[in-house]
């Protein structure tokens, strides 16, 4: 377990830029104070106002320029950029969209990876932008062991499991063959078994293409509290001493929620997955005074125009 390599994928590809740069740097620079063998797979999410997102929204407007920089700092450090173009209901109508082909052509370097859940998109980047590495999304909902046989059978880099299986040992034995092609979601905020999952899955689909901001869903778990210790109480949580007997088992990659979540929640996953417990203070005290120290220079920037 020790000599392998293990794979975290980090949420907020924009959102959470500051965050997921300061930490990828500390680990890079304080490596024994991190967990032994852990690297950064990839960082996820969108620019905001692509209408191929999926799975949550993100309204908004990024520059080229913006694109440009935010995928250097990533890529610089040798993290992947990895975009959720899970949108469900994406139509060959859709596929010509400009703003989401410039993020295409702007990222395609042989590095970066994107999420799919739509046939005509899948089809669509295998055939214009071939040098992407593509994942099946946990949005499919594939919670049949056979079904999710067949889907590891296809030509896909990583599958993201289904978290209704995350403790359903049956299943995971069944699939361990094929244990370093799966990616793990440790952190879950919702419950297995959620009879509204893919009703809300496609409803954030239609919102993205729609731009609609103000149409709420009658989520079950709205009212929970966004907050990472209550999370870790959820039926979908993997603890860090459950974490090595998935690793025994031969997966490799875990992946971090966060998207649409407080950066507070992300923040404390990631303390707590990543780094050495008796380390936390120390990387947690390094991390919030380089945030407060950017943001204050982000802000001064901001008041003299400065660019």
């Amino acid at each position: 377990m020790q000599n392998k390599e293990i794979y975290w994928h980090l949420p907020g590809l924009c959102y959470f830029r500051l965050l997921n740069q300061i930490t990828i740097d500390m680990m890079q620079n304080y490596p024994d104070k991190f967990r032994d063998g852990y690297k950064i797979g990839s960082v996820y999410g969108t620019f905001p106002g692509a209408i191929w997102n999926g799975g949550r929204m993100v309204f908004g407007f990024t520059s080229k320029r913006e694109m440009k920089a935010i995928l250097k700092i990533y890529n610089s450090m040798g993290v992947p950029a990895r975009f959720t173009w899970t949108n469900q209901l994406i139509e060959e109508r859709h596929l010509s969209d400009t703003y989401c082909n410039l993020i295409m052509q702007l990222a395609n370097n042989g590095m970066n990876q994107v999420l799919v859940n739509s046939e005509a998109l899948e089809n669509y980047i295998r055939k214009e932008y071939p040098d992407f590495k593509l994942i099946s999304s946990t949005t499919k909902r594939i919670v049949d062991v056979e079904e999710l046989k067949k889907e590891l059978e296809k030509d896909y880099y990583l599958v993201v499991l289904d978290y209704d299986l995350n403790h359903d040992e049956a299943a995971l034995e069944a699939v361990a063959p094929y244990a370093d092609r799966i990616e793990v979601l440790v952190n879950e905020v919702c419950y297995p078994g959620c009879t509204k999952r893919t009703e809300h899955y496609l409803q954030q689909s239609r919102l993205q293409l729609e731009y609609d901001i103000s149409t709420p869903f009658p989520c079950p778990n709205l009212a929970t509290p966004r907050k990472f210790a209550e999370c870790m109480n959820r039926p979908a949580f993997i603890s860090n001493e459950q974490i090595g007997s998935y690793i025994d088992k031969g997966f490799v990659n875990f992946k971090i929620v966060g998207r649409g979540m407080p950066v507070d929640y992300v923040k404390d996953s990631y303390i707590y997955f990543l780094v050495k417990d008796e380390h936390r203070n120390f990387i947690r005290g390094k991390i919030d005074n380089l945030m407060l120290k950017c943001q204050m220079a982000m802000a001064n920037r901001g008041q003299t125009g400065t660019k």
